[in-house]
């Protein structure tokens, strides 16, 4: 398939290096000149310029946007939406809120644009690893769009097939890509899920630091350890129930400085935790841990502690975050 990748950064630009090996043809659009030339010396065709991108496109077009939630994303979709002809599609593939998916995809609708959420993990790996996709739509539109997610999406791989599955043709799921359901429903599962991540990423961070402090001078002389936090994650990667990928980037971040001397501890939020919290507000669901592991991250603001620093270290592993204040 054709398709256009808006916004050239850390996700779009291996996304569109992906689909491009997978056999698509894949245009790009970056407001960032050094974006875009840096994909034009990869042999795409990539533009600053909407106009041209368009053009890159043949009907029906597809314009897949990964820029950052809010004014980049309503500004994007607006322009699409004065240019692009019915039957066109646009997939917004960023951290956006469900609800604002909803909203745009009624006015984009009045145009007869087709309008597909797809909620994206993968980060800065996905490339090698593929991505994990949560997508939100009419089902003529996401199954229009199916060589694409297949392209995108990890395949079965190595992972076991669960119990009961095995019997069976592959799902979609078991290949890394889901129709949740309408509109907002890709974003809305992509929310929980990273909701769902910070609460991950503050038990390791915190169970780490009890270790890092196993050595206070508070504690009696003959409990106290001096404890090697590197081997520790190496060591739980290997048949502990607690083994995830989260743990696989923790141990890399610890094997490459233990005392994680090159960040101060300040953990920023994306927007999903909040509005997962919300979400728990809004359905009278009990979150203790989901809203404690996003009031953490605002306190991590204040002051800085040692878990505060493998959080942030985390974030840096799987998504290529710097922290506030920092440049790559």
């Amino acid at each position: 398939m054709r398709i256009g990748m808006i916004g050239l950064g850390r996700m779009g630009a291996n996304m569109a290096r992906r689909l491009s090996d997978g056999g698509h043809e894949c245009v790009g659009y970056d407001l960032d000149q050094g974006n875009a030339a840096a994909m034009t010396r990869d042999g795409f065709r990539a533009t600053t310029s909407l106009d041209d991108f368009i053009s890159w496109l043949g009907p029906p077009r597809v314009a897949w946007c990964m820029v950052p939630d809010g004014a980049p994303t309503e500004s994007v979709v607006a322009q699409l939406r004065e240019r692009f002809s019915p039957g066109d599609t646009i997939i917004d593939g960023g951290n956006s809120y469900f609800k604002d998916d909803v909203r745009r995809a009624k006015e984009v609708a009045a145009k007869g644009i087709a309008y597909v959420d797809v909620g994206t993990s993968g980060g800065v790996w996905g490339r090698e690893r593929g991505y994990c996709l949560m997508i939100g739509g009419a089902k003529e539109a996401v199954d229009r769009l199916e060589p694409l997610f297949a392209t995108l999406a990890p395949g079965l791989g190595s992972i076991e097939r669960t119990p009961g599955r095995d019997g069976q043709t592959p799902s979609a799921a078991e290949q890394g890509f889901l129709h949740c359901g309408p509109v907002g429903a890709g974003h809305f599962v992509k929310m929980v899920h990273n909701g769902i991540e910070y609460g991950l990423m503050q038990a390791y961070a915190e169970g780490f630091d009890i270790f890092r402090n196993a050595t206070s001078e508070s504690l009696p002389e003959d409990i106290r350890y001096d404890l090697n936090l590197p081997d520790i994650a190496e060591l739980w990667r290997r048949g502990s129930v607690v083994s995830s990928w989260l743990l696989d980037l923790t141990a890399i971040a610890l094997s490459e400085d233990a005392n994680l001397a090159e960040f101060s501890g300040r953990v920023s939020d994306s927007g999903e935790g909040r509005w997962t919290v919300q979400a728990a507000i809004d359905e009278a669901v009990p979150a203790h841990v989901l809203t404690a592991a996003l009031y953490a991250r605002f306190r991590s603001r204040q002051e800085a502690s040692f878990a505060d620093k493998l959080l942030s270290a985390m974030r840096k592993q799987f998504g290529g975050h710097q922290e506030a204040g920092k440049t790559p």
